[in-house]
């Protein structure tokens, strides 16, 4: 009997993306949506398309792909996100693979799409994922941040790149960076950093742009390389400042109540 595959799309609030997504894992017996919490039309647009649809919010990666794991039936399952596309070569390699059983799990390259140009340097070229696994030995997710799966068995690296169609403008970048940097920022805290200092700001955002932009040679990917490296160093720099933030004793929004109440009582004593 021939082996029968599902493809996993993670999404929130990805209504411009998601038909596009779907129409490149058509040949996947079964489609299902883990949809995070979107408030637009996301989930009515992958019903509509003929995906099932699972709702289920959590800001952690790791948690949405294993959650996947309770509504699969099919002898492998393939993880893509909504902004990554399937081309027909891909397709078929894993077809290969699936149909043969050569492997546990299947990974692969990236080829990675920022402000609309193909970046080949600064880090982007060694973006290797490991997305298709069979059922059976495939345990869960673990990582709030750089989630990583826990399988056991052989991995097959495939020749053919999936394609990733990701910092789409600065509003996605900024989005994006809202979204993930206060849990990094979060784990370093919990981690004990030493106290945030202006130097340690000044030297995270620096030397981040400085390896993204010239240690792994961002600068051949010319303006989008170099763009993609200030980006990265100011994500440095969020993180850092959001570690700050949580150093701070009393805490922020503690002192934002306290000037509140100084506020309100001043406005006691002029009535009183």
């Amino acid at each position: 009997m021939k082996p029968t595959i599902t493809a996993v799309i993670i999404a929130k609030n990805e209504a411009d993306m998601i038909a596009n997504c779907i129409e490149t894992v058509r040949w996947c017996d079964e489609i299902l949506v883990i949809d995070n919490g979107s408030t637009d039309h996301t989930a009515d647009l992958a019903t509509t398309l003929g995906a099932r649809v699972i709702n289920f919010t959590s800001p952690s990666f790791a948690q949405l792909r294993s959650k996947a794991l309770k509504y699969i039936k099919t002898d492998w399952i393939f993880y893509i996100d909504s902004d990554e596309r399937v081309t027909p070569t891909l397709c078929k390699e894993i077809q290969v693979h699936v149909e043969t059983a050569s492997a546990a799990a299947l990974s692969m390259l990236r080829e990675n799409y920022c402000y609309g140009y193909q970046l080949k340097h600064g880090g982007w070229d060694e973006d290797r994922v490991t997305r298709v696994f069979q059922r059976a030995v495939l345990k869960g997710w673990v990582g709030e941040i750089h989630e990583s799966p826990e399988f056991e068995g052989e991995v097959v690296a495939l020749h053919t790149t999936l394609i990733h169609l990701t910092h789409r403008g600065t509003v996605d970048n900024l989005l994006k960076s809202a979204s993930w940097t206060p849990m990094e920022a979060r784990l370093l805290t919990e981690a004990g950093t030493p106290t945030i200092t202006l130097k340690t700001l000044l030297r995270k955002m620096i030397m981040e742009t400085i390896r993204r932009g010239l240690f792994k040679k961002g600068y051949q990917d010319g303006m989008p390389g170099w763009i993609e490296a200030l980006v990265q160093g100011m994500n440095r720099l969020m993180i850092y400042i959001q570690v700050w933030e949580q150093q701070q004793q009393p805490t922020i929004e503690e002192r934002y109540q306290n000037k509140e109440m100084e506020i309100a009582n001043s406005w006691k004593a002029e009535r009183s």
